[in-house]
């Protein structure tokens, strides 16, 4: 049963998904930051300097003034602000997923374009015969011209 599953695991696919899973958590973590720390305080200086990790309602009718103070309080909150940064993560994801499937399409062996028939079928006995030929070889009947 171990020989099984180490022949099970060291399959080219299997090692292929693994690595893909961990460069993409790392990929995450990656975006998960440029999101956080490069893009969203831009934004939100334009916007009037908001801070969208700290956009929040409390449910309890309770101001608090960052999402920690409403945590230490024990309230409970919807944390909306939090919310568009995931979003703004899975978009910025999904669009580098996009162009990187596009490229690898782009780079993916084309098919190649079928070949022109060389043979045809006798209407008399219906066997291959090649497409110049003018009598069948199998039963001699005479062809017309392809």
């Amino acid at each position: 049963m171990l020989k099984e599953f180490k022949e099970f695991a060291m399959r080219g696919n299997v090692l292929d998904m693994a690595v893909g899973i961990i460069i993409g958590a790392a990929f995450g973590q990656i975006v998960t930051s440029f999101v956080a720390d490069v893009l969203m305080p831009p934004i939100g200086t334009l916007l009037g300097h908001v801070d969208f990790s700290n956009l929040f309602v409390s449910l309890s009718g309770t101001h608090y003034d960052t999402v920690a103070a409403a945590k230490a309080a024990g309230a409970a909150t919807l944390n909306y602000g939090l919310f568009l940064n995931t979003i703004i993560n899975f978009l910025i994801v999904a669009f580098a997923v996009f162009l990187l499937v596009r490229q690898v399409n782009r780079f993916a062996a084309k098919p190649a374009p079928a070949a022109a028939p060389t043979t045809r079928d006798c209407p008399y006995c219906l066997s291959a015969v090649p497409l110049k030929a003018t009598r069948c070889a199998h039963c001699t009947s005479e062809l017309r011209a392809a």
